[in-house]
């Protein structure tokens, strides 16, 4: 329960005015369904299910709500819009679909569509390779996995090569060695590219990888045991250090691990939510053996409204968009976690009417099950910790922006441009955005610059800011409160032009200039309203705030760049040429015998080339001549 001053507060957000909720609660049904909750705007708010629609819904209208959370989403409800299903498990997964696809403010919204990464062992080579893998899964062999990160398959791609010296080449390398490489040299692979290690020894070693994957460590170390004994009875010493070293790699891998000897699939979860953010801590075990962790933290429209008590139903509105979003989830037998998750029967439905899989769920657990969660809960709390430190670091950093540069407001957006080229080459302009959380990566953008002379920054500039600008003026996004310059007086004088022709008024302009050794701390700032320059001292919040943003900018502009500029190179002279598409470049490759003796030939010699007239001749040598 809340206390008295939330109740309050809660009961203060709540206006029924708009909504006729007495209405529309005495004509809803009774059965299971989606609901969603819908804005003045008629934009979908909040997606749920319920097993009894009007007992559902009605909770949220309550006089005396004592959730502020609930409270702040109810008082932006103008309507709600319900779908009836046949059963409730048909209502969550309904519900999962809407989420995904509406993306509502006020769920819990899981951003995870990236594909998991796999250990990949090409069993069906004479001499297999060990790999990492992410994507379609269309080579002959075994796959591994999925695992919680590509670290985590780093991590385990670093502790195999160690221990069994099975290469990681790719193949093409491999088939074309003519002497062992380095990782031969620092004994990380066996050679087998050269004939170091016999077939029979090699596929052992790739058995005992394989193994090893599998979680049984225990099986490969007793194995190790029985040959190491009998290369010492046999005098075999050098052999059988090599298979002690091993036996002691195994048992430390075991060791490392927060358990040894238990076997089994479980996914371990702990939440820690607090006002200002949550973190959703998820540990992965397979086999018995810790694979890796992954810390979520889910966003929301009322993130300020959240406290300690809401932990159980963010975790209970979490885990069925966690796996039912995704076909290809890695599914373990048992899901452990640091609250009951509520309706874990209908979840439990769900994911077996989807994949054909039981899982169970428990929170209250021992031995070694409550040892995982113990570490996942002391992850949580530390990783939340962090997350709001560095919130409130970032927001003092907006404070003193707004302090340095006079502002009447706390600026809640930035946007920052720069240019990259080589030598007027493929030039590339970014725009990178901040807001009060930090880098707003889904709103960055790169412009392609054309029709400039090559090497012209101003030119450069005052194109990307027309084009983005002219789509904001537009409504086609928000217009920031400050736009950054990485430049001096010139682009700032353009950028102004911009401004002026577009007729924006409400963006501060502030010229970002390197200082005379170009170190950082130097800079200097052009503020564009006043015509003054402004140096801030080198510990000042706001000055990292904008250095900050300028090398994210930087950075965002040179990767562009660079894959503009070896997309490029990489493309034939011929392409690009009018009237010149696949076929007939290959026509004149095959005709010539080449892309050189294209460039040789003259305009008469083109148009021999079946299928080219005389017309796209002069084209050709034109465009290759530069003509």
């Amino acid at each position: 329960m809340l206390n008295s001053d939330t109740q309050e507060k809660a009961a203060g957000l709540l206006d029924f005015s708009v909504f006729d909720v007495k209405s529309f609660l005495s004509s809803l049904t009774q059965h299971p369904g989606v609901y969603r909750m819908l804005g003045a705007k008629q934009e979908v708010l909040y997606v749920g299910k319920a097993k009894n629609l009007k007992n559902r819904v009605s909770s949220y209208f309550r006089k005396n709500q004592t959730s502020l959370k609930t409270a702040a989403l109810v008082a932006k409800i103008c309507s709600v819009e319900v779908t009836i299903t046949q059963s409730e498990t048909e209502a969550l997964l309904l519900e999962q679909t809407l989420i995904k696809e509406l993306r509502p403010p006020y769920n819990i919204l899981l951003r995870d569509d990236k594909s998991y990464p796999f250990i990949f062992v090409s069993t069906e080579s004479e001499y297999p390779r060990i790999s990492f893998h992410r994507g379609a899964r269309r080579a002959k062999g075994r796959y591994l996995g999925p695992y919680p990160s590509a670290g985590a398959v780093r991590e385990s791609l670093n502790l195999l090569q160690k221990m069994f010296f099975v290469r990681q080449c790719d193949d093409n390398f491999f088939k074309n060695r003519s002497r062992a490489c380095l990782q031969y040299q620092i004994k990380r692979c066996s050679g087998p590219c050269v004939g170091h290690v016999s077939a029979e020894d090699y596929a052992e070693d790739v058995r005992h990888t394989l193994m090893f994957l599998e979680g049984k460590c225990s099986e490969i170390a007793d194995e190790l045991s029985t040959k190491m004994e009998a290369a010492a009875e046999a005098l075999e010493y050098e052999q059988a250090a090599y298979f002690r070293d091993q036996i002691v790699s195994v048992r430390r891998v075991q060791e490392s691990q927060f358990v040894t000897g238990e076997n089994g699939d479980v996914d371990v979860f702990a939440v820690d939510a607090r006002a200002g953010g949550v973190c959703i801590q998820a540990l992965f075990v397979r086999a018995g053996r810790v694979l890796g962790s992954k810390s979520y933290f889910p966003k929301t429209a009322i993130s300020a409204a959240i406290d300690e008590s809401d932990s159980a139903s963010i975790l209970s509105e979490f885990l069925p968009q966690y796996y039912l979003s995704s076909a290809a989830r890695d599914l373990p037998g048992q899901v452990v976690s640091n609250y009951p998750i509520e309706d874990s029967d209908i979840l439990i439905k769900a994911i077996e009417q989807r994949n054909g899989v039981k899982v169970s769920f428990d929170h209250k657990v021992r031995g070694n099950r409550a040892g995982w969660l113990r570490i996942a809960q002391t992850n949580a709390e530390q990783n939340i910790t962090s997350y709001l430190a560095n919130k409130r670091n970032l927001f003092q950093r907006f404070e003193s922006l707004q302090n340095a540069l006079s502002l009447d407001d706390i600026p809640k957006r930035l946007e920052c441009f720069d240019i990259s080229h080589t030598q007027g080459e493929a030039t590339v302009a970014s725009c990178v955005v901040f807001d009060q959380r930090g880098p707003l990566k889904t709103d960055y953008r790169r412009f392609n610059i054309e029709g400039i002379t090559p090497g012209d920054d101003y030119a450069a500039m005052e194109q990307a800011l027309l084009r983005r600008y002219t789509r904001l003026k537009k409504g086609e996004g928000k217009l920031p409160d400050i736009l950054f310059i990485d430049g001096g007086k010139g682009q700032v004088t353009r950028a102004l032009k911009v401004m002026e022709q577009l007729q924006i008024d409400e963006v501060a302009v502030v010229g970002v200039a390197k200082g005379e050794s170009r170190k950082p701390g130097l800079e200097t700032l052009l503020l564009a309203d006043s015509d003054r320059s402004l140096s801030l001292e080198r510990d000042s919040l706001a000055l990292h705030l904008i250095q900050h943003i300028r090398d994210e900018s930087h950075r965002f502009a040179i990767t562009g760049h660079r894959q503009r500029r070896d997309k490029k190179r990489k493309q034939s002279s011929l392409e690009g040429i009018p009237g010149v598409g696949p076929k007939r470049r290959r026509q004149l490759l095959n005709h010539f015998g080449g892309l050189q003796e294209v460039v040789r030939a003259s305009a008469k010699d083109i148009a021999d080339v079946a299928g080219i007239s005389s017309k796209i001749a002069e084209e050709i040598y034109s465009a290759l001549h530069n003509d």
